[in-house]
């Protein structure tokens, strides 16, 4: 559990560095597309913000129903980074509590393992901060640990991948990619 927790804090750093470098909420940037079909880089910062928002909320067991669509439609507001920051903030928090990854949560899809829905945002952070580092043209190497973890993790369960879910399908990698290129393509990224 602690490497989970310490991963998911690398990635969330990770992600919190790349909005910061967005700029200021006039920045151009913002409108930027990303490898996200139809997602600016607003877009796609609001997608994991809101997702960062409802953490606490389920930990604190909530469920679906009772929280509703609070978190639905734009969540970034007049500040995105001040939205992005908070959002972070309060989600490590609830996620580091005593217990926490003990408990089980209120998904959409049912009731699940606090420790899998930290497992999946630190896929959404991971994968998404690929995605956000692209759309800046920034630097997009990927945390190796992350990496390892995730291929581990997500091999197996390509079948979750593709229609219906967040992530676009698997695609061929060429014999011989390396870890990051592997890893993005189980996701429908070319690295």
């Amino acid at each position: 559990m602690d490497e989970l927790l310490s991963l998911h804090r690398v990635n969330a750093e990770r992600f919190s560095r790349l909005v910061h470098r967005v700029g200021p909420p006039d920045s151009p940037a913002w409108r930027r597309a990303t490898p996200c079909t139809d997602w600016t880089v607003r877009d796609l910062v609001n997608h994991l913000t809101s997702e960062q928002l409802w953490a606490p909320e389920l930990l604190a067991g909530r469920t679906v129903a009772e929280v509703g669509d609070r978190f639905d439609g734009d969540v970034l507001g007049e500040d995105p980074v001040a939205a992005w920051d908070a959002a972070i903030a309060a989600a490590l928090a609830a996620f580091a509590e005593a217990g926490a990854l003990g408990r089980t949560v209120d998904l959409s899809r049912g009731p699940t393992a606090a420790h899998d829905y930290l497992d999946e945002m630190l896929t959404d952070l991971a994968v998404h901060g690929w995605d956000l580092a692209r759309g800046l043209g920034v630097e997009d190497d990927m945390d190796p640990s992350t990496v390892d973890r995730l291929l581990v993790e997500w091999s197996d369960r390509t079948d979750e991948l593709g229609p219906g879910s967040v992530f676009a399908g698997p695609l061929d990698v060429p014999d011989g990619a390396d870890q990051q290129t592997r890893l993005l393509a189980l996701f429908g990224r070319r690295a």
